[in-house]
């Protein structure tokens, strides 16, 4: 029978993400519990992203939030939250925080398209800033100052994750660029949700590129030197993330056609990168 921390491992190791990379040179406790609620976010958002009827991926979602619920009250039914109570109180996890990343993945159900910034970056706080916040709990922040360099971190890589995901989402019918910014540079939805590649698309997504790379900047300058260390699998994540964003303008943003990526190898180069040498 798999336990529910084998249930969570296998979980994080399929998905192929990034984010397994980062959690490999974490000590044992710290591995398992963000291991455990990276599986949790992976459940919740595979809801959104698998489950075709929205109304049943709407009453899913409900069952999660009952099962949070249940969880911080001491009886958690699902394997990703029965691996992760164990580690909650140690690092300071809140059921609000779980919440927060359900109510982004609710999002998703309610809309496709962002009329402005403002609107896309509420959207990046609550399935990127939340969990970046989390993060940063369980690789062990000292400092409340990191609270703020983990929200433009999540937000920078949520950004690069839109930009290189745009041929994907169009084909689900999603566009996350902000409708005013299509129409600042006289792209039509049609041609993205059609995936039409043009120089106007090109000089769209520099503009989304541009402001990606500037929140990277941004996190960079918050992180307070005395959780540089600990927060490592974070400055990880914003390698292995910033050099496939530097890889997809090397590339004139195929983004369209294509799902632009880094090799595990590579992935694991820049990770290492970081946890031996300290830079990125």
């Amino acid at each position: 029978m798999t336990t529910p921390e084998q249930y969570v491992q296998d979980k994080a190791a399929a998905s192929g993400s990034s984010f397994y990379y980062a959690f490999l040179f974490l000590p044992p406790e710290r591995r398992a519990a963000i291991t455990a609620f990276y599986a949790f976010c992976r459940e919740v958002d595979d809801v959104v992203d698998e489950v075709r009827d929205p109304g049943v991926a709407a009453t899913k979602l409900a069952w999660w939030r009952t099962e949070v619920a249940s969880a911080f009250a001491g009886q958690p039914r699902h394997p990703a939250m029965q691996a992760l109570m164990p580690h909650a109180a140690a690092f300071g996890l809140e059921e609000r925080q779980l919440q927060e990343v359900i109510d982004g993945c609710e999002m998703d159900l309610q809309q496709t398209r962002y009329l402005d910034f403002a609107g896309l970056a509420r959207y990046c706080h609550l399935v990127a800033g939340v969990v970046g916040e989390v993060s940063a709990r369980i690789f062990g922040q000292t400092d409340a100052r990191t609270t703020g360099y983990a929200h433009k971190l999540g937000l920078a890589l949520q950004l690069t994750n839109i930009i290189r995901d745009v041929g994907e989402d169009a084909i689900r019918g999603r566009i996350y660029l902000p409708v005013n910014e299509l129409q600042q540079f006289d792209v039509k939805a049609h041609e993205l949700l059609g995936r039409v590649y043009s120089d106007r698309f090109v000089a769209l997504m520099k503009f989304q590129a541009a402001r990606a790379h500037a929140f990277y900047d941004e996190a960079m300058a918050l992180l307070p030197d005395a959780d540089r260390r600990s927060q490592k699998p974070g400055l990880m994540m914003a390698s292995i993330y910033r050099t496939l964003l530097r890889e997809i303008e090397a590339e004139d943003f195929a983004v369209l056609q294509q799902r632009i990526a880094l090799t595990p190898l590579r992935k694991l180069w820049l990770a290492w990168k970081v946890q031996a040498l300290g830079r990125m």
